[in-house]
């Protein structure tokens, strides 16, 4: 259940409406307007009591699909425990649909310094570099984070080249990216890149507006290590294979999270997707789709906690009491079970066996050996190539 609301009635009427402008993984499967939805939760959030006035809870924006959620009460269950336990309020506002637009919407806050509306954000790692590189967050203190020193993957300490030693960023989870294609309509499955290309898909593909994960999979298809020495010849080469299939009218449909309803409305029949949504998509619609890690390579990345810079130092305190909390593998297994994304936290797939022995099992949350082959990073770009790669793609995407 929902922790008690504040007893200051204009308090208590601004949380209300937070609350009901939460949107939550149902609603968007429903077609819940992913951007009007956030823009709003993004203004209300600004008038919460988050960092900006040092209040008694914290604000956490974060993507879709991303914590465990149990529909007959409403709630995210490890959230209200930890409330319970912590004895503050966490109003988690799920309205990250795209590294970019979210960026936009708080970028100017950041700039000067000021509560962005959150508390903590969870960007992926490439888009955390940015800012990190910018100076706009803050270090975190790891006298608070018992969990975090013991339990972190030893790939991810690292895995950020701007932040050795994850000073300024901690791992949500992982994000990995394949292929999916609706089962009964594509038969033959999506097994090359060229597959997308077929004549009875046209207007029917769907790319991801993340640039690292669809010309990632672009660059892997087309024989090249998204990981590697590439350059311009190599992208310009992708990005033509995406130009080509976009202006044919071959791939239609280009977004953020939100692609799942065009999967749902069938607008959509195979598409370059994030594995942990067509896991809990499947899960909620008798399985109509099937997603696979592709041989030429899916990509992975990091979703990491930031604290920007106009969060107070006490709440900054608070927001390391949460992440620390999850990074008990007891506690993230119950959020892998139902996000089905990668946790970066050791021991929780040995918790997931007690828990869920089936998710135990399941490559898609915990890669096998074999499966980490075919799971390529991005590499990092410099600030002049990120400039450039970004423009020509989203002039390709028409955005």
């Amino acid at each position: 259940m929902n922790r008690p609301l504040p007893e200051d009635p204009i308090v208590r009427n601004i949380v209300q409406m937070i609350r009901g402008a939460q949107f939550n993984r149902r609603q968007l499967l429903r077609g819940a307007a992913a951007g009007a939805a956030g823009i709003g939760a993004l203004g209300l959030a600004s008038c919460a009591g988050g960092g900006g006035g040092g209040g008694d809870g914290i604000v956490w924006g974060n993507w879709t699909y991303y914590l465990d959620y149990d529909s007959d009460t409403d709630t995210n269950p490890t959230l209200e425990a930890f409330m319970e336990q912590a004895g503050f309020e966490v109003q988690y506002i799920e309205d990250i649909d795209d590294n970019n637009t979210f960026y936009g919407k708080i970028k100017d806050q950041l700039k000067l310094g000021q509560f962005t509306g959150y508390d903590t954000i969870t960007f992926t790692d490439w888009m955390n570099a940015r800012i990190i590189e910018a100076n706009q967050v803050q270090e975190f203190d790891y006298a608070n984070l018992p969990n975090v020193t013991k339990n972190m993957v030893d790939s991810q300490w690292d895995a950020l080249d701007v932040d050795p030693g994850r000073k300024f960023s901690v791992p949500w989870q992982l994000p990995a990216s394949g292929w999916v294609w609706n089962t009964k309509e594509v038969p033959k499955g999506i097994k090359t890149l060229d597959d997308f290309l077929r004549p009875e898909l046209k207007g029917k593909v769907g790319v991801l507006s993340e640039m690292r994960d669809t010309m990632g999979m672009i660059l892997a298809g087309l024989g090249y290590d998204p990981a590697g020495q590439w350059g311009d010849k190599e992208f310009d080469e992708a990005l033509a294979w995406l130009d080509d299939g976009i202006q044919s009218g071959q791939i239609k449909n280009i977004k953020g999270n939100s692609y799942t309803q065009d999967l749902q409305r069938g607008d959509t029949l195979a598409a370059m997707a994030w594995t942990g949504d067509v896991i809990m998509l499947n899960a909620e619609n008798d399985n109509q789709w099937t997603m696979e890690v592709p041989e030429s390579g899916g990509m992975i990345a990091a979703d990491s906690f930031t604290v920007p810079n106009g969060t107070s130092k006490e709440n900054k305190a608070k927001v390391e009491e949460m992440i620390d909390y999850y990074y008990d593998p007891e506690v993230m297994a119950q959020v892998a079970d139902y996000a089905t994304f990668v946790p970066p936290v050791k021991g929780t797939q040995e918790a997931m066996k007690k828990l869920n022995p089936e998710n135990a099992d399941n490559p898609l949350i915990f890669p096998s050996d074999k499966d980490w082959e075919h799971l390529l990073t991005f590499r990092t770009l410099s600030p002049a190539e990120d400039k450039k790669y970004s423009t020509e793609f989203q002039n390709v995407l028409g955005l």
